[in-house]
């Protein structure tokens, strides 16, 4: 489960401008539901990702890159290029992980592994700005403006719990910038997410 789980993570800024005399400009106020409305208005996104995993058994944090697609509602993949290539496809409910290096595919349905759903609504649930679901899974709050926001997402379950102790989602309107995901045995991840301009 936790190899699984393991893989699932591996898944898965500002204005004001001042001059002499001149009034500054404050960024717009937010709130979960309005962040939710939002993101929920993104039908497709496209990017690459960068994300650094700090684990208490390595001294130096292991870096994988590739390229991330998000299709409204419910279709989310993760291509990891480097430094091996694998991929992570999530269609509604069922999430298939390959590594064709290794020559392995599998196919889970997210309800028969409750963590692993958690941990992908706590995703999938943010950017389809679903707050019904992802109420769910995690006590839900928000801290920053338009600009500059940061998602606090702390698992309600304590299975969940055992794993997860906090998922960070920050951005800026309706695009997540960094995904950093703080385990319960300490080690954390962080991605960072670069939106594909072509």
């Amino acid at each position: 489960m936790r190899s699984l789980l393991a893989g699932v993570c591996l898944l898965m800024a500002g204005m004001g401008m001042s001059a002499a005399g001149a009034e500054q400009a404050k960024p717009a106020s937010l709130d979960v539901k309005q962040l939710m409305q939002n993101l929920g208005h993104v039908k497709v996104a496209k990017g690459t990702f960068v994300e650094r995993k700090y684990m208490s058994i390595l001294s130096t944090p292991l870096e994988l890159s590739g390229t991330l697609i998000y299709t409204a509602p419910g279709h989310l993949e993760k291509h990891t290029l480097l430094p091996k290539p694998e991929s992570m496809v999530l269609e509604q409910d069922k999430l298939t992980l390959e590594n064709k290096t290794k020559n392995q595919r599998r196919t889970v349905v997210l309800q028969e592994y409750p963590v692993i759903w958690a941990f992908v609504e706590g995703i999938r649930s943010t950017l389809a700005g679903d707050l019904p679901t992802l109420s769910k899974f995690y006590r839900v709050s928000l801290d920053g403006n338009v600009n500059q926001w940061r998602l606090q997402l702390v698992p309600v379950e304590s299975d969940m719990r055992a794993v997860v102790d906090e998922i960070h989602i920050s951005g800026s309107k309706n695009w997540v910038r960094t995904i950093e995901i703080i385990e319960s045995g300490g080690d954390r991840s962080v991605m960072t997410v670069t939106e594909d301009a072509s």
